[in-house]
């Protein structure tokens, strides 16, 4: 025991002195700026530099975004968006050039950073039809064919894949399994997977992996199920707690691994932040179940029973399973209006929650549908949505959305595997973020979402860069 407390401690002497070192190195240096002004319609426009100067210690009345190099935190796994049967089928009605903008627009060397991509297995409301890979009451899964998925989704996804190279990171999610395995026997309206089902439908997980890492398309992780506790007039199936562990525990977790797929990372829940911690401390709580577990996903429609984002939820599941990464897996903006796809809402509504969610713990980010068309769609159930970047099939029109430049913010400069910074604002006005890329650059992000333009600090141990936060701006400042 007496060797291992000596050991962190050598351990944390190093830490703190290679932090301090990086600080020296920098002091007086200058900061790069990217500006994002609704007032001024600037969009992450080059501000130039600022510089670094003494300054003691700040008064209260000065308003500052204290970062601490000295201490970090969780690792970022990659920020990114979901190709759906909606954004596929979306890209493939556009021009070729169009398609090609996109595309670099989310992965190209001057775009987004992306390098994260979720999608859905089966049919979602975000698809034109109900559709599975077998055929009915096939309990053999002797029919299982993606070929669904070939006509726009995998060539979406691969392309992609191609455009991010190595640090490609998919994953996968359920809405619902085929009709005749569930309670209702409807893929549409909750219901629940029949017991009788529970190994037929993990073994259809192993097949879904098994076709699409045949056409080249090495899947990371996935989630159990899409919002468990939702019925929706979509693709929905519902499990209590106890239902996902019983089936990640008895089914899920051992057939991905008996099929070598160890490596895949689980992720429980995928719902909203509101019941986060009474799942994962119940799904969880079993160690033989726990142990097919490598995330806890969630997404941000909790509003729908509150007036705001239920963050701190995170940062309790965080404490109590630190071995566990959480995963934002889906948000957007609902209810459609093409009138309103350039209010500067949208773009607050991510930035608002991007950096608080990664302050309270989170290391995969991603959002909902790349693209959509000029309707919020298609969707099949009229569930029509946002998305950073809406595409007009009827005129070849590309919009970006001010969600598109928010998420940008963040993606563009904090790479996978940057680690989170110790950081806070004196200001609730300023939400701010800091993260400190493999190559020792320290990024920070300060958003302003008020009618104020605020004069503000970015304070680092007894330096500061003097900025501006204008109203309703989002700012990276690069160190």
């Amino acid at each position: 025991m007496k060797k291992l407390i000596v050991s962190c401690f050598v351990i944390g002497l190093a830490f703190n002195a290679n932090a301090q070192n990086y600080w020296k190195k920098n002091t007086g240096k200058t900061a790069k700026i990217f500006l994002t002004n609704s007032k001024t319609h600037e969009k992450m426009v080059d501000k130039g530099t600022v510089k670094f100067e003494k300054f003691g210690q700040p008064k209260e009345t000065d308003a500052c975004i204290f970062v601490d190099p000295d201490f970090k935190y969780q690792k970022l796994i990659g920020i990114g968006g979901a190709i759906t049967d909606a954004s596929a089928e979306t890209f493939y009605k556009m021009p070729k050039a169009k398609q090609k903008e996109i595309l670099e627009a989310y992965y190209g060397k001057n775009g987004l950073g992306y390098t994260v991509v979720r999608t859905n297995m089966n049919s979602c409301d975000f698809s034109s039809d109900s559709y599975t890979y077998v055929q009915e009451n096939d309990n053999s899964l002797k029919s299982f064919n993606v070929a669904h998925d070939e006509k726009y989704k995998i060539p979406m996804i691969k392309a992609a894949q191609n455009a991010i190279g190595k640090d490609f990171t998919f994953y996968f999610s359920p809405w619902s399994p085929p009709a005749w395995m569930k309670s209702n026997k409807s893929m549409l309206k909750g219901g629940r997977l029949e017991n009788v089902f529970y190994q037929t439908w993990a073994d259809y997980y192993v097949k879904f992996i098994k076709e699409y890492e045949k056409r080249g398309i090495n899947v990371w992780g996935l989630t159990v199920q899409n919002e468990p506790m939702a019925t929706q007039t979509w693709e929905s199936c519902i499990y209590t707690a106890d239902e996902e562990g019983d089936f990640l525990r008895n089914n899920l977790g051992p057939t991905l691994w008996k099929n070598g797929y160890k490596d895949k990372k689980v992720m429980i829940w995928d719902h909203n932040r509101d019941l986060i911690y009474q799942r994962a401390t119940t799904t969880l709580s079993d160690p033989e179940t726990s142990k097919y577990a490598a995330g806890i996903g969630y997404h941000w429609y909790e509003t729908w029973n509150n007036k705001t984002q239920l963050f701190d939820n995170l940062a309790e599941t965080q404490r109590a399973f630190p071995d566990k990464f959480l995963a934002f897996t889906e948000g957007c903006k609902e209810q459609f209006d093409l009138t309103k796809i350039y209010d500067v809402k949208l773009g607050e509504l991510y930035g608002r929650n991007m950096i608080n969610d990664f302050n309270k713990g989170t290391a995969l980010w991603t959002d909902w549908n790349l693209l959509l068309d000029e309707t919020g769609g298609p969707n099949h159930v009229g569930n029509f949505c946002f998305a950073p970047i809406i595409a007009d099939t009827k005129t070849g029109e590309v919009h970006y959305t001010y969600e598109y430049y928010y998420v940008g913010h963040v993606s563009k400069f904090i790479k996978p595997n940057a680690q989170r910074i110790g950081s806070s604002s004196n200001r609730i006005a300023l939400t701010s973020t800091t993260f400190m890329n493999e190559n020792g650059q320290l990024v920070t992000v300060i958003m302003n979402d008020t009618d104020d333009d605020i004069d503000t600090n970015l304070w680092i141990e007894g330096m500061s860069a003097k900025l501006s936060a204008p109203a309703h701006s989002i700012q990276t400042v690069i160190l």
